[in-house]
């Protein structure tokens, strides 16, 4: 038996992004029904109920807080060194920081370690972020790269990108696994569920859909300005967090931006739209348009990251500032278009190798081994 601990803090307080990585990787680490293999998971407070009991849970699984009501200061301690004698006491054989950082002292603690790296945008892309935080966060990246005994990338870009900026000498620690997604992204939806959720959040009758959040290097812009460009009864339904980028987006009563969707409203979203936008300029994997292709939409994304890695070759892909490609794209994805059914049976068949097993099966694996 061994005992594997789990950075939650994303679980319990990301309702996208890292939260669903973690959430799904866990409730698939758990389906795998590994009775040589424990999980705890180390989050600094309980975070939200929503988000928490979305872990499945059974008695090989367990959360596990710091002791008393810590301030914000001493969670963040504990998160980064504290941590270290609670894992000592619950006899903790490997511990895996999901979020591209792991506490100091793993190592010299006898403790074996793994590291997620999802990607290293705030060094590729610094401009998108506030100087202070580039510097923060690639301390995390090259501490993390210190202490893991395992690294995984979840893409082929994020592995190149670790050895080019990170270091060759890595190579060997390093490992490509995707991320999966949650199942209820490919299940159907009853028809009065559609309804419903169609009435609840007033949507159009046909739309295009995005996910992710509205910021300035999801390049959202690129989207809504093709839309334009398309038949009137054509909408753009955007669904993330709004950052002030928002703001610059073109003025438009096509264009239509939902927050605080919950994920099971969310696959419906995905099952009533038409096709798929992602225009990020820059991603490291991009699990939204895994999620989209499996429930049956074609995807239109972006050049010059990883998202040909992500959809495959059966998706469309465009410049990110071809206006009047995306649009073509997009025309191309509509409902009767020439060839669409055939590229969505094509592109789901490319994404079984997302598929939550086989992924799980990977980690665990290297749990084990280690």
């Amino acid at each position: 038996m061994i005992t594997v601990g789990i950075d939650a803090k994303r679980i319990v307080r990301n309702g996208t992004g890292l939260g669903s990585y973690g959430r799904t990787l866990v409730n698939d680490l758990i389906r795998l029904g590994d009775d040589d293999m424990s999980l705890r998971l180390y989050a600094p407070d309980e975070g939200r109920d929503e988000l928490r009991t979305q872990i499945i849970g059974d008695g090989n699984v367990q959360f596990c807080y710091p002791e008393g009501h810590p301030s914000s200061i001493r969670k963040a301690y504990w998160r980064s060194h504290g941590i270290i004698k609670d894992l000592l006491r619950d006899g903790v054989n490997v511990f895996h920081g999901l979020s591209g950082e792991l506490p100091t002292g793993l190592h010299k603690a006898g403790i074996k370690s793994v590291v997620t790296i999802h990607d290293l945008i705030f060094m590729r892309h610094p401009e998108y972020y506030h100087w202070i935080d580039t510097k923060i966060y690639e301390w995390k990246f090259r501490q993390a790269l210190r202490e893991a005994d395992c690294i995984i990338a979840i893409s082929e870009r994020t592995r190149q990108d670790i050895l080019e900026l990170g270091g060759e000498e890595y190579d060997d620690r390093i490992k490509v696994i995707y991320q999966s997604f949650a199942p209820q992204f490919s299940m159907d939806i009853s028809a009065e569920k559609k309804a419903e959720v169609r009435e609840r959040y007033n949507l159009p009758q046909r739309f295009i859909l995005n996910v992710g959040t509205i910021e300035r290097r999801k390049n959202l812009a690129l989207a809504a300005e093709a839309v334009e460009l398309l038949p009137q009864d054509i909408h753009l339904v955007a669904v993330g967090r709004q950052t002030s980028y928002a703001s610059e987006l073109p003025k438009s009563d096509r264009l239509h931006l939902l927050g605080g969707i919950t994920n099971r409203d969310l696959a419906v979203i995905y099952s009533l739209a038409e096709a798929f936008v992602y225009p990020s300029r820059y991603e490291g994997f991009g699990i939204p348009i895994i999620e989209a292709i499996a429930a049956g939409l074609p995807v239109v994304a972006c050049t010059g990251s990883c998202l040909e890695e992500a959809g495959g070759p059966d998706s469309r892909y465009v410049g990110p500032d071809d206006v009047i490609g995306m649009a073509e794209a997009l025309k191309m994805s509509l409902r009767g278009a020439r060839g669409r059914q055939e590229r969505i049976r094509r592109s789901r068949e490319y994404i079984r190798r997302f598929e939550g097993n086989d992924v799980a099966a990977q980690v665990a694996e290297l749990y084990h081994n280690l």
